[in-house]
């Protein structure tokens, strides 16, 4: 009898989806031919850049409830996918393969060695072992159907070659040569815009303060309801931080329709009550009212952004708690809880920069990551219209969605 051809699959994207549905693969076919495809001449570059060259692998939160409440979008699907592969999962795998991941106080995680290079020397590792067929600047051109139903690549201007299954992990679509194939497939695609990206913001009461941060800010684009809290960083363009990367993945869309010219407010003090700020500096006035506001700064607050609100809200220095008009009380706390600012643009964060939008969700089946249009395609990660927001949760949805995908096309 003659021999029986193994099976040929195409997995183009080489990040972090891409690999992961490559080595799922493998391991569940171990006879399986495996080209995976990168148009550039480095893999994994998203991972070797994220969390500023230490790769925010995934987040500390194994419940897949409360997990899928981190995307904006894709929330839903990826619920029911983090009862197959969640953070836990990720974790184990990494450190069956002597790689640990260690919890920082926020919940994400790193690898222990504190470097990119370790998760990136890994996966090449494993693919090698695998025998995976990496094949780095080779560009997809198109993608066709064969009569058999098979997939027609067109690999870097040249003759197309044949496989029996592909998965699509492009990374974000915005400069795809695939996104006519994708559309001749009958696939349709939700519009793309950035995600998780800094404001620019010119304001008299950040001049000078470029590299403080503050703990706990409240910030929020229309409705305190619809605002995201964490830590708020000042930079010498705006602001940037988990608060505003958060604000910016939720509102995305709008944010795009604004052109990124848009008022937002700021709540420097979100874990105290506006009224508990109120009795605090009536207490001052009381008990300390021969002190000046500048040499008594309260709420741990960073002594130069007080000092700039201060001005701001037109409340000489030398003013002391006893000379603080009613006036001036309330423009302090307003300043302090909901003060005014206008974004004029944006500074992409280029290690945390995700864009929203992609194949749209309801034409994929999540339980297999695969196409509801065209049996054997497969999607996993950022071209599909899902995204999390910062802190690893963007990653753990390319491992969840790339496993399931691998493990799809192995049956």
């Amino acid at each position: 009898m003659p021999k029986k051809e193994p099976k040929k699959f195409a997995i183009i994207g080489g990040g972090a989806a891409g690999f992961f549905s490559a080595l799922t693969l493998s391991e569940r076919d171990p006879t399986a031919e495996i080209h995976l495809f990168e148009k550039r001449n480095q893999w994994l570059s998203k991972v070797k850049i994220s969390g500023g060259g230490r790769c925010n692998v995934t987040h500390q939160c194994f419940d897949p409830k409360t997990l899928s409440e981190k995307y904006p979008r894709g929330s839903k699907e990826l619920r029911a996918a983090f009862h197959t592969w969640q953070p836990q999962d990720t974790i184990d795998w990494f450190a069956q393969r002597q790689v640990q991941l260690k919890a920082e106080a926020d919940g994400r995680m790193f690898p222990t060695t504190d470097d990119s290079q370790t998760i990136i020397n890994c996966f090449l590792q494993e693919a090698h072992k695998a025998k995976i067929k990496l094949k780095k600047g080779h560009g997809i051109d198109a993608i066709s159907l064969a009569s058999d139903g098979s997939f027609l690549l067109k690999i870097n201007g040249e003759k197309e070659v044949s496989y029996h299954a592909v998965c699509l992990a492009l990374g974000s679509l915005k400069s795809s040569s695939l996104e006519h194939s994708i559309r001749k497939f009958g696939h349709s695609i939700e519009s793309l815009a950035p995600s998780l990206f800094a404001f620019n913001v010119n304001d008299s009461r950040t001049y000078g303060l470029s590299g403080l941060s503050v703990p706990n800010a409240q910030v929020w684009v229309d409705s305190p309801k619809e605002s995201q809290t964490g830590p708020l960083l000042i930079t010498h363009r705006g602001m940037s931080g988990p608060a505003i990367l958060k604000l910016s993945a939720w509102e995305a869309r709008k944010l795009q329709e604004k052109n990124y010219h848009f008022d937002f407010s700021i709540n420097w003090l979100a874990h105290m009550p506006k009224n508990s700020i109120i009795e605090a500096l009536e207490k001052q006035r009381i008990e300390n009212g021969k002190r000046t506001l500048k040499n008594t700064v309260l709420f741990d607050f960073p002594r130069r952004l007080w000092e700039s609100l201060l001005d701001y809200a037109n409340i000489s220095p030398d003013t002391t708690w006893s000379q603080l008009s009613k006036n001036n009380s309330e423009t302090l706390v307003q300043e302090l809880t909901q003060g005014l600012y206008q974004a004029q643009g944006k500074t992409t964060n280029k290690d945390e920069f995700v864009t929203c939008g992609g194949v749209k969700r309801r034409e994929i089946n999540f339980k297999r990551m695969e196409s509801k249009l065209v049996p054997n395609l497969h999607f996993a990660g950022e071209c599909i219209d899902l995204d999390g927001i910062t802190g690893g949760f963007n990653f753990q949805a390319a491992w969840t969605t790339g496993r399931i995908a691998g493990m799809a096309m192995a049956e």
